[in-house]
Parts: C-alpha cells; sequence; structure tokens
C-alpha cells in the first residue's frame, strides 16, 4: 500500500499501572521505533502512572510498518529494566487520510478499531476528525508484562508543498 509522505506525531500522554522495577518506584520512560527511527520521552522520576504528554513525531514511509513502543525504567547503575512493550498499526489511520474529510463536521468519529487477538489495544480506539485533522487516540495494552498500559493520541501531519495522492 502506498502511503501519503508525511510525518505522523504520537504525542505520548500516559502510562497507567506500569510494572514497579525498583523499591523507590520506576523511572519510566517510553521509546518508540519506526523504521528504524528511535525516538523516547524524557524520564519520569518514581512513577508507575507517569504524564509524560510530550510530542515525538516520525517519518512514515511505509504505512504497513508496525510502531513498536518499549517502556523502560532508567537505572543508574545498570542497564535500564524492561517494563513491557507493545506494537500497533497505523495502516486503519492512513486509509482515513486519503479521504477527503473537509465536508465532515468537527469530532465526528470517522472510524473504529477494536481490539483483537493480533494487537495490543487495550480499548477501542477511535479514529476522529478534529478541527482539520486527522487524530486517533489509543490506549495500548503492554505484553511481556504484569501490568501497564500507555495512552497516546495520532496526529498526521502532512508536508507542505507536496501533493496528497487520493485513492
Amino acid at each position: 500500500m502506498s502511503t501519503l509522505p508525511g510525518f505522523l506525531s504520537v504525542r505520548v500522554l500516559r502510562g497507567v499501572n506500569l510494572a514497579n522495577r525498583d523499591a523507590k518506584g520506576s523511572d519510566p520512560y517510553v521509546v518508540l521505533n519506526l523504521d528504524g527511527q528511535k525516538l523516547k520521552t524524557s524520564v519520569m522520576k518514581k512513577t508507575v502512572n507517569p504524564v509524560w504528554n510530550e510530542d515525538l513525531t516520525l517519518a512514515v514511509m511505509d504505512a504497513s510498518a508496525p510502531i513498536k513502543l518499549e517502556v523502560f525504567d532508567k537505572d543508574t547503575f545498570s542497564k535500564d529494566d524492561r517494563m513491557g512493550d507493545a506494537e500497533f498499526d497505523i495502516e486503519a489511520l492512513m486509509q482515513i487520510i486519503k479521504m477527503d474529510l473537509e465536508d465532515i463536521r468537527s469530532g465526528t468519529v470517522v472510524r473504529t478499531v477494536r481490539p483483537d487477538k493480533h494487537c495490543c489495544l487495550a480499548d477501542e480506539s477511535h479514529i476522529i476528525w478534529q478541527d482539520g485533522q486527522v487524530v486517533q487516540d489509543i490506549l495500548l495494552k503492554l505484553r511481556n508484562v504484569d501490568t501497564g498500559v500507555v495512552h497516546f493520541q495520532l496526529k498526521w501531519v502532512h508536508i507542505p508543498g507536496v501533493a496528497d495522492r487520493r485513492s
């Protein structure tokens, strides 16, 4: 599937009930990976319910490539501890981006992505047309760990001067 050239703004909002990795509480941060790009949030000190509210921007070349998310506990004197991982695909979001949504009322749910055994969604995820942008809120349940959910929001960022290729 070809994609529109552009960027995906990932706002990492918060973590909920993350695994406790240290006696004094975890110091979590999130790492996002897409097509060789690796971005990370700042470290939140001594909490298993961090609020990052940070924007990370990924260049999207292949809409079928999943975005991998990992959560780590920052350690000073040893290797950072894993606090779980998840992955999600953006194909549904990319399909909506190719549509002409200009005549739709802001706040309209354009599509709902439901959890299944092949994805890490903790709940339904709505793709919404909001103030002229396609926005998707996602809650991901972390794998390879007993507990933890990461909440983030995706927004598509068009590259100015590049014509849309609508299908």
